[in-house]
């Protein structure tokens, strides 16, 4: 037999090694701790068998992973079950009395006791959910020293680096009720037969007591109601809240998207005294009751609908808990002290002085149970007065100005005075539901005479993520002449209150971006690249080229085609591994340069997870940071393997052809694999590929639509092995080449024929 060369035996490892895709996670149980304690946690998902270890953002969380666990298929259980068949038939024979030739031994015994816990372990089961088919088991410790608030988990396998999920740490003690496990009717008629008891029958529901305060950590079941009892004295000021939403934010395949919890809470008659799916906008209820005597309540929480399954996680927190429901002003001026007042219950304090050090939105948390959102911007600012609700009363502004108000009153509207210059372009943009605040606002433009020049009720910021009603208004309009113009704000339901603050910018354009970077878990290979995509947000028109680089990024990572085209609203690029392999993930920043009003701007680009909500729509939902994972082993990508020997941007001609020259490991590559356009440019296709020594040619076409012209971006191929060439292409596009490496992106633009 010949011997392979080491690069040809990397081919054939590494593509056994990438087969598996990297682990996802579907839900973490219970999601969070307190500090200084130690419990076990399940993890379900996908692709689980070969995970060994988890990782969590932030310091002072550590975990140890204790069992896997896996349905085993039908041939499995088919075997295992006929040996306990024949084991039994052998004890029943026994037990009748024999010849002698058939004895029941102790050896026997203890088999019939493995093959039942083999059994009882993994057993099949049909109807489970294939995102949550594997499952394993962990020892999680908290350390004092822990940073409260929210982390994130991510599990290492050999195939890669989870998605991220999120994981509390609190001071509340807590409780965790059992594991939930998906149903298996086949399962339940064979252990039934086998002389266990049958699986009762109907709607799932969960009893337990606990002391005030506390975290009570469960599991929704189809059907489930769980009910939990405590004792409170009269007059105490209780707090029930809910976290489910804020756990797991979007389901893919549920609608409408998110466990809806409902909480209700009863006094021991029975009684309801309060009850809540909402708490403002947001889907996780919190209820607030003061204790009309001495003695015992229940809290209840289960589905709005009854659905359930084992990714219906949540916490609840019940006692006499600081609350905020909300603040004001939402936010303050760069470089000056905001005093901002607080409501809620069981507050310390009802104000508190805050330092507006960086631009940004930050979380505040003033001793409270919950953090709440916080702006920090450059404009001047100012306060509206009261009782600015007419044209006549109007409140006189000077631009640009950000307003902080508050709609305090159903019905209530305020309306701002300005004045203006014939071919000035205003922009009028309300923050509120982006802050935690219920307002639902509406924005009106009118000039002097009441004639409305524009209006806008919703608009949607996709770096809002979380938010699925893009609740805040953003107008723009250029002024017709010069003259005294009126901007008018309320709430589109007419509501109105304490809480329904808002911060309302009015100015001329502000051009401006955000970044957004997904995945937020990367696993590369040491040497290889895998492709990543940043979004681009851009803000008051700007349209300019954004140039993408790492920052202080460890040796070896490099980013291939990294830029953003005027214009468009994303790209995707590589990221290249370094040469040896990591033992931890790397956090990696990636920062976008761009020209803003004749300024150099730069923003660090925030990780994210492109996630579905109830099987169609897609967010970005930030991360804490980009992970990334480098497995080995190193000295087989030591000759750097894949590089792009032609000039980029490689021109490609309208209605024509260009040629392209990459460097490969060796020969052995061409017998092997194949390469394939990944989600390909429109009009642009891979008509062939060459093999050369140590070498390949790739010949790239693009279509004869001349609108094309001057377009650009980047051409990434996946490597793919050859028995997957029947499947390698579907409608224009790869498919998935599982965790497969990429060659470094090919940056190329359109030309004239």
């Amino acid at each position: 037999m010949k011997r392979l060369g080491p690069i040809a035996l990397f081919l054939l490892l590494g593509a056994a090694a990438f087969a598996q895709p990297a682990p996802h996670l579907a839900y973490v149980y219970p999601a969070g701790g307190r500090v200084d304690s130690t419990f076990e946690i399940v993890v379900g998902g996908q692709f689980l068998a070969s995970v060994s270890n988890a990782f969590f953002s932030g310091n002072g969380i550590s975990a140890k992973v204790l069992d896997h666990h896996r349905p085993m298929n039908q041939k499995e259980f088919t075997d295992l079950r006929d040996r306990l068949k024949t084991l039994q038939e052998k004890f029943q024979a026994t037990q009748r009395g024999n010849d002698g030739t058939n004895v029941w031994t102790a050896a026997d015994a203890a088999e019939r006791e493995e093959v039942r816990a083999k059994i009882l372990k993994n057993p099949p089961n049909r109807t489970v959910n294939p995102a949550m088919i594997d499952t394993v088991i962990m020892r999680v410790a908290i350390a004092t020293n822990a940073e409260l608030g929210v982390h994130e988990i991510r599990l290492a396998a050999s195939s890669g680096l989870s998605n991220p999920f999120r994981f509390f740490v609190g001071t509340l003690p807590e409780i965790t009720k059992p594991a939930a496990k998906p149903a298996n009717p086949d399962m339940d008629k064979f252990l039934e037969r086998m002389g266990n008891k049958p699986v009762p029958f109907g709607t799932p529901k969960y009893e337990s007591s606990t002391s005030l305060p506390a975290l009570v950590n469960g599991q929704i079941m189809p059907g489930g109601v769980d009910r939990y009892r405590f004792f409170a004295t009269r007059g105490q000021q209780i707090v029930i809240a809910a976290s489910a939403r804020q756990l797991i934010p979007y389901l893919a395949d549920a609608v409408p998207g998110w466990f809806e919890a409902v909480v209700t809470i009863y006094d021991s008659k029975e009684k309801e005294l309060a009850s809540d799916e909402r708490f403002h906008f947001r889907p996780d209820p919190v209820l607030h009751f003061d204790a009309p005597h001495d003695g015992e309540y229940v809290v209840e929480i289960h589905d709005s609908i009854f659905r359930g399954r084992e990714d219906f996680v949540y916490r609840l927190a019940i006692g006499e808990l600081p609350y905020v429901t909300g603040i004001y002003p939402l936010g303050g001026k760069r470089g000056e002290i905001s005093s901002v007042s607080v409501t809620g219950w069981n507050l310390p304090e009802k104000s508190f002085v805050h330092t507006n050090d960086e631009p940004g939105v930050i979380a505040l948390n003033q001793g409270a149970f919950n953090d709440v959102p916080f702006a920090v911007d450059e404009l001047p600012e100012c306060f509206a007065r009261d009782g600015i609700n007419s044209r006549e009363t109007a409140q006189t502004v000077t631009l640009p100005i950000i307003i902080n108000g508050h709609i305090g009153q159903p019905g209530e509207r305020e309306v701002y005075k300005l004045e203006g210059h014939a071919g000035e372009l205003i922009v009028a943009e309300v923050f509120a539901r982006r802050l935690d605040s219920p307002l639902d606002s509406f924005l009106r433009l009118t000039d002097q005479h009441g004639k409305m020049l524009a209006f806008n009720d919703d608009f949607e910021d996709k770096g809002s993520g979380l938010n699925t009603h893009h609740a805040d208004s953003y107008l723009t309009a250029t002024l017709p002449a010069d003259g005294t113009y009126f901007i008018q704000i309320n709430d589109t339901q007419g509501q109105g209150g304490p809480d329904f603050a808002y911060r309302l910018r009015i100015s001329e354009p502000q051009p401006d971006f955000e970044l957004r970077v997904v995945p937020s878990s990367i696993s590369l290979r040491s040497g290889m690249s895998l492709p990543v995509t940043v979004f681009a947000l851009r803000r008051d028109g700007f349209t300019n080229e954004i140039q993408l680089k790492l920052k202080s990024a460890p040796a070896g990572f490099a980013l291939s085609g990294a830029r953003i085209l005027a214009g468009h609203d994303k790209a995707q690029f590589t990221l290249k591994a370094p040469s040896e392999p990591k033992e931890v993930p790397v956090a990696l920043t990636i920062e976008g340069e761009a020209n803003v009003s004749g300024e150099k701007v730069i923003h660090a680009a925030v990780p994210a997870e492109d996630m579905m909500q109830a099987f169609a729509y897609r967010h970005l939902v930030p991360s804490q940071e980009l992970a990334v994972t480098v497995n080995g082993p190193a000295r087989l990508f030591a000759r750097d393997s894949f590089k792009i020997l032609s000039v980029t941007p490689v021109k490609i001609p309208v209605g024509g052809t260009v040629r392209v020259r990459v460097s490969t490991p060796s020969g052995a590559f061409a017998d092997r694999f194949q390469l394939a356009l990944q989600d390909a440019p429109e009009g642009i296709s891979l008509d062939s590929v060459s093999p050369e020594a140590n070498s390949v040619e790739l010949v790239f076409r693009c279509g004869s639509e001349k609108e094309r012209l001057g377009s650009g971006g980047n051409l990434i191929c996946g490597v793919l092995r050859k028995d997957d060439g029947k499947n390698s292409k579907k409608a224009g596009k790869a498919v998935n080449a599982v965790a497969l490496p990429t060659l470094p992106a090919i940056p190329y633009q359109i030309v004239a024929e």
